[in-house]
């Protein structure tokens, strides 16, 4: 026969609350938000877009290049050199090929500026190219 203690220990076991499939279930919930989570992208500086009739807001913008009032050139949230726009499009032209170009030109920006930005990236191989405008 039993004696009691070793009774006592065991409902106190089968009485224990099991967490480990509840754990699991978390992690497969953080791991699903983390996979379909859509992050947004920004080129660095915020832009005052002119306004456009015709806008159409495009999805897959994956190489965002914005050009400020005073003229300076933004990719990945730094300010780089008009001469060096082309090897930083190529660079992100590698790492996603399917990837589109989009250049926010602020109101202010000469078109001087928005014009080399658009022979670079045609110089580095990005033919699909937009200019951001805000719908109006």
């Amino acid at each position: 026969m039993r004696s009691p203690l070793a009774k006592v220990m065991q409902e106190e076991e089968a009485e224990e609350i099991n967490l480990t499939p509840m754990l699991d279930v978390v992690f497969i919930m953080l791991i699903f938000f983390i996979v379909t989570a859509s992050f947004v992208k920004e080129a660095g500086i915020d832009v005052n877009r002119p306004e456009a009739a015709t806008a159409v807001k495009k999805d897959r913008a994956n190489i965002l290049v914005a050009i400020s009032d005073k003229g300076e050139v933004w990719i990945n949230k730094r300010q780089i050199d008009i001469r060096a726009v082309q090897a930083n499009i190529e660079r992100l032209k590698a790492e996603n090929p399917q990837g589109s170009v989009v250049i926010q030109a602020d109101k202010k920006a000469t078109t001087d500026i928005l014009i080399k930005v658009m022979d670079a990236a045609r110089a580095a191989g990005a033919y699909d190219v937009s200019i951001a405008a805000q719908e109006a």
